[in-house]
């Protein structure tokens, strides 16, 4: 029995339904859903010689250029990539950019090729629209508590366990400071906004009563730019505050940004790895440069090199004497001014561990 059209948004993300994507690659490209596979009915090129068309010469004149394009082997061989993933994930669905004449073309020529596969009504963009607004509505709604404390308090590890919690600097890609880019590099905007509604609906419907917790973080992380009603109502969640001594931020802060990042290098770079960690450190002290002051650049680049040079001869622990020079110096004053700005309620401030069963006994 052939399924129906669906416009069960909120399935469709819940459940991680598998999805066909028929827009162009370019369309693909800018943002999707984490589910979805991009089998387009056009290629780019393609796609921009029918947009022509229907410019010059209307919809019936652009309809009979697509189907010339897309015929013979090219059409085989789109059907038999939408064949392998139907056969693969018979309980998905199909969409292009408004669930029009992409959709319904291909959804044709899939069931004449005896493979009825139902499409999203609305296409990419009533989907779209959806995780927007759920965004919206959720935060508006739902209780949040936001997790602060100063540079090396673990607040990203702190959250991890927590089935409440999200990870804006995990889905950003990125840890958020002037050190904090991936060599992975980031999702596209779209993409973060879209795996963060999803996330947010996935909480929502599984501990509708429960507060979510989410990260301090200022309106950006990286090149991402945090959805203006999140930003906006992080200004009135209650904090959780950690707090730890400054040797054991020191020492997290060294595990994570010298010890597994020139792994991460290493890894990627091979014999070049180390050197490319090295510039990739200059790199971050030098978008920190106006704000440290002349002085303190000069000093804290010195240590950086003397640490890059034991650390060439196998010794890493001269990155300590850079790192907490820079909490003291730079990232716990500018936490303090920061706090002391803010008009957030605090409902707890003390050790990580203190706040795991704080947090937990809100959240059970």
């Amino acid at each position: 029995m052939k399924r129906p059209d669906t416009s069960a948004y909120l399935d469709l993300f819940l459940k991680d339904v598998p999805l066909i994507d028929l827009r162009a690659p370019v369309e693909f490209a800018k943002g999707a859903f984490p589910t979805a596979v991009n089998l387009p009915l056009m290629l780019d090129d393609e796609r921009e010689s029918v947009g022509i068309e229907y410019k010059e010469h209307g919809q019936e004149a652009a309809i009979r250029l697509g189907h010339s394009l897309v015929t013979g082997m090219v059409k085989e061989n789109r059907l038999a990539a939408w064949k392998a993933f139907i056969d693969e994930n018979p309980e998905g669905y199909l969409y292009c950019f408004r669930g029009g004449l992409r959709s319904q073309l291909s959804q044709q020529w899939m069931k004449e090729a005896g493979l009825p596969y139902p499409l999203v009504k609305g296409g990419y963009k009533a989907l779209r629209r959806y995780l927007i607004d759920s965004i919206d509505e959720i935060v508006t709604r739902q209780a949040f508590f936001i997790i602060a404390g100063r540079t090396g308090v673990g607040k990203t590890d702190f959250l991890q366990p927590f089935p409440t919690a999200i990870d804006l600097e995990g889905l950003a890609q990125h840890r958020g400071s002037s050190f904090g880019r991936r060599i992975s590099g980031q999702p596209t905007q779209i993409n973060f906004e879209n795996t963060l509604a999803i996330k947010l609906l996935k909480i929502r419907h599984g501990y509708p009563d429960k507060p979510i917790l989410v990260e301090d973080e200022s309106n950006r992380i990286g090149g991402i730019t945090l959805p203006l009603s999140l930003v906006s109502r992080m200004k009135e969640w209650p904090l959780v505050i950690l707090d730890e001594p400054l040797e054991s931020r020191v020492e997290r802060i060294h595990r994570d940004y010298v010890v597994l990042l020139t792994e991460e290098y290493i890894q990627n770079f091979g014999d070049g790895g180390l050197a490319a960690y090295g510039d990739f450190m200059r790199q971050s002290f030098a978008r920190i440069k106006n704000r440290l002051g002349g002085v303190n650049y000069k000093h804290l680049t010195t240590l950086l090199e003397d640490a890059l040079l034991a650390q060439e001869k196998g010794d890493n622990h001269s990155h300590k004497d850079w790192i907490r020079d820079l909490l003291l110096n730079y990232y716990d004053p500018m936490y303090d001014y920061q706090l002391s700005r803010k008009d957030n309620p605090i409902v707890f401030s003390g050790h990580p561990e203190e706040a795991a069963v704080f947090c937990r006994e809100q959240c059970a």
